[in-house]
């Protein structure tokens, strides 16, 4: 696998030169992740934006990708529930909120069916699937990107997460013998996921040596970091038992080297909610 990350060619941005994969992935990251940091220092509003239009993203290229199984889910039902859950987000909403729009959805999903022959039941109960995963959870992010503790939340989550899918990625490549379910990801690797839990733990060690964030104590910390990281492999692997049942490789070619939206956000969208639960036990933001 790492000998083609480092001699596969390819093309970046029409440029017509040709160059290794791994350069077009480090350019795509970047940019990604300078839109991404100035829509969340900017403001509220911003943030809020910035994960809807991930989620609005992520709903479009599931409710394609389901096509090719021939099964068509109800797609706007998705965008209106994600836009609601961003004005519920920016209006401050109490949790019962979310849970009525929820509900609401809910009802839209399987009245789809009801309504629409194209759609029916199967295209109903992927739509309701859909207003599951991700739409639910970018609700969530919508939701934290408003709290109290939206940064430690955000740096927490995400920085622990791509420590450890960094590290099982070369802790599975050098050590990697026993598949974790190779019927769904056949690269990852029980050794791989041990060096990533590993990486997330020095991740958390350092996260409270550094004097950014007083309040939160060394084993809160640690146990974030762990807890958020686990949950963000088991979203990578939620998501690769989506493309295995859609029989793709990646969700789109949106983000060139990378895949598609939902290929990025998938184990964030575990761990930034695992990583606020974690914290909120712990008593911040209260």
């Amino acid at each position: 696998m790492l000998s083609l990350v480092y001699h596969k060619k390819c093309t970046v941005l029409g440029s017509g030169k040709e160059v290794p994969v791994l350069k077009k992935r480090v350019i795509s990251a970047a940019v990604l992740l300078a839109i991404a940091a100035v829509c969340v220092f900017l403001s509220d509003v911003t943030r809020v934006l910035f994960f809807a239009a991930a989620g609005l993203l992520c709903a479009y290229e599931l409710s394609r990708n389901l096509e090719k199984l021939e099964v068509y889910c109800c797609a706007w039902v998705m965008y209106v529930f994600t836009a609601a859950q961003a004005i519920l987000a920016l209006c401050h909403a109490a949790p019962t909120a979310y849970l009525a729009c929820f509900t609401l959805g809910i009802f839209l999903a399987l009245f789809s069916g009801i309504l629409h022959k194209k759609v029916s039941g199967s295209g109903a109960l992927y739509t309701l699937a859909g207003l599951s995963y991700p739409c639910f959870l970018f609700g969530m992010l919508m939701m934290i990107s408003v709290s109290e503790i939206w940064l430690v939340t955000l740096v927490f989550g995400c920085f622990s997460s791509w420590a450890c899918d960094s590290f099982a990625l070369f802790g599975g490549i050098r050590f990697g013998k026993h598949k974790v379910a190779p019927l769904v990801s056949p690269h990852k690797s029980w050794e791989g996921c041990l060096c990533g839990a590993a990486a997330s733990l020095v991740c958390g060690l350092l996260l409270w040596l550094l004097p950014v964030f007083p309040e939160v104590g060394l084993v809160t910390s640690l146990a974030t970091c762990l807890i958020a990281s686990s949950l963000g492999q088991i979203g990578d692997l939620a998501e690769s038992l989506l493309k295995r049942m859609i029989g793709v490789k990646d969700f789109s070619n949106l983000i060139p080297g990378h895949g598609g939206m939902f290929d990025r956000t998938d184990s964030l969208l575990f761990a930034i909610p695992a990583a606020y639960i974690c914290l909120h036990i712990a008593g911040l933001g209260m």
